[in-house]
Parts: structure tokens; sequence; C-alpha cells
């Protein structure tokens, strides 16, 4: 007999992501796949090569650009679509703000909500009627009342009381004209999972999602990185500290936390330990209510 090889929760977790990406591109008419350089929507990359290669991917990959990105972020985002040889659209908040649809109070503030304007823009201007990214359950109390199809209006807001049921992992992806979805492959993943699955298939990532030394400010219980977009505050005094970040976003919003973590293998230590979600710890838009989030998604944002 042949050597018998077990399958580990990894497999189960790969194989559930790649049949739901199979079955937007069997279901629905013209999808895109959201990325922005992060570590979740890198997984969805390998996820969609491992489901359409050697073929290219039926749709194509949208970053929606707050303008207030992360150098690093964004240089890896080029550099890993031009490894893939895939089509890269971006969509910038900048040009909604031209346009009057995005008004924010200081050129400072956070473009994170203002996104859902944009991404909305985009599905309307490309006809999208699907769009796949990379949110989880575990990340958010929001965000675990997704479907895994999770459906939108004809204004792009969710209503979580009127999700479809999923039994049995039957999907119903029918929409009308204006309507869409947002699909959530890797919904039943955890952060543990995504780590031990970049350390598994040996994936690239932006630098700043591993130990390095930046100027950071003390600031209600977070370090959040000093830059020309936050600045310190009064008499606040910046420190150098070895940090990463556990996700990435918008800087205005974004917090690193300390660790001398440099690898994948030392991130999954720290992350079997940890008592903190991510988004908890390092999102200070994510702290000044529970029901921002949910208020968010309500009105359109991912």
């Amino acid at each position: 007999m042949g050597q018998v090889y077990a399958r580990t929760h990894l497999d189960w977790l790969e194989s559930e992501a790649i049949y739901i990406l199979r079955e937007v591109a069997a279901e629905c008419e013209r999808p895109v796949l959201l990325f922005s350089g992060g570590k979740d929507s890198v997984v969805l990359l390998r996820l969609a090569e491992k489901a359409f290669r050697p073929a290219g991917f039926p749709f194509p990959l949208m970053h929606i650009d707050t303008g207030h990105n992360f150098d690093e972020v964004i240089e890896f985002r080029d550099r890993h679509v031009g490894k893939l040889g895939e089509k890269l659209i971006v969509r910038k908040v900048e040009d909604s703000i031209a346009r009057g649809s995005v008004v924010l109070r200081r050129e400072t503030d956070s473009r994170n909500a203002a996104q859902a304007t944009t991404l909305l823009e985009a599905i309307e201007e490309l006809g999208f009627d699907a769009c796949i990214g990379g949110a989880r359950r575990d990340e958010e109390k929001a965000r675990a009342k997704e479907r895994v199809f999770s459906f939108r209006n004809e204004f792009g807001q969710w209503d979580p009381k009127a999700q479809r049921p999923e039994l049995w992992n039957l999907f119903n992806t029918k929409v009308h004209p204006g309507e869409n979805m947002r699909v959530f492959p890797i919904s039943n993943w955890t952060e543990l999972d995504v780590w031990q699955y970049i350390a598994r298939e040996k994936l690239d990532l932006p630098s700043i999602y591993y130990a390095h030394e930046r100027q950071v400010l003390r600031r209600n219980g977070l370090l959040v990185p000093v830059t020309p977009i936050t600045p310190p505050k009064g008499d606040e005094s910046p420190e150098t500290v070895t940090v990463r970040f556990r996700t990435v976003g918008d800087i205005s919003c974004t917090c690193p936390v300390e660790s001398l973590a440099n690898s994948p293998e030392a991130i999954i230590a720290e992350t079997s330990i940890s008592t903190i979600t991510e988004r908890g710890a390092t999102r200070m838009d994510d702290q000044t209510s529970e029901a921002s989030m949910e208020r968010r998604k309500k009105q359109g944002y991912f």
C-alpha cells in the first residue's frame, strides 16, 4: 500500500477556501478580489493560485487606496502583483475627495471609513457583482455576523438581519442589477491559522509585519507610529521601540505592538498565547465604540 497522509486543519481550511473561490468564479458574472498587500490578502492570492493556476485568475485585483498607506506595503503590493502577472485596479480615496463624495474635516483625518464610499463608487463604475476579501470572523464582533457570501443591497449596504442561510455550504449567489456580494473565503480562519499557513507556504509579506525599530507615541494604551499624519500632540515624547504590525491599514488608525518576533514561527508562538484580537490591540478607530465597525459595514464598508 502507498503511504497515507493525514490531512491537517490547514488542509481542510485551504480546501474550503478554494471551493469558495471556484464558486465565485462559476456563479458570479463580474467578481473582483480586493488586494491591499496585507497578510490576509496575500493568503487569498496564494489560494487563488491553487484554485486557478496554470490559468490566470478569472477576476482582476483591486485596491482601495486611502493615500495614507505605509510605503513598505504599497511597494510590496506592486512588486507582488507584478510577480504574479495579474491585473491590479487602484481606486483612490483622494479622487473621491476631489469629486466631493468624501468630505474630511482635516487632511490628517482617518480615511479608513472613507474607503467605503470609494469602494461603492468603484463597484458602480466597473459593474462588479462580487468583491472577494480577506475578512475573518475572529477579527471583530461585527465580522463574526457575516455570512461567507454576504449580501449587499442596491445601495451597497449590509443588513445583518437580512442575510441568506448557508446550510451545508450551499451558497445563494443570486443578485439583481445593482446588488452585490462580499465574499470571505477565509472567514473561518483565525489569526493563528493565517500565520501557520504563511509559514507553511513560505509567503512573502511586507517587512513591517516583522520586528523592527520605529518611533512611536504611547497614547490611550496604544503605540501610535510617528508620521506626518500622526505627529506628537502637546507634550508627547516619541520613543524608539522594537515593534511589529499585526494588521496593516490606514496610517491614521493602525498601530504596531511591541514585539521581537522576526519570523513567522516566532509570530506563531506569540499569537498562540495572545488574549487580544489583532484589531482590538492595534486599531484606533475600533477603540471608540463597540458598534463602530457594524455601523460602518451597514454604510458599505468592506
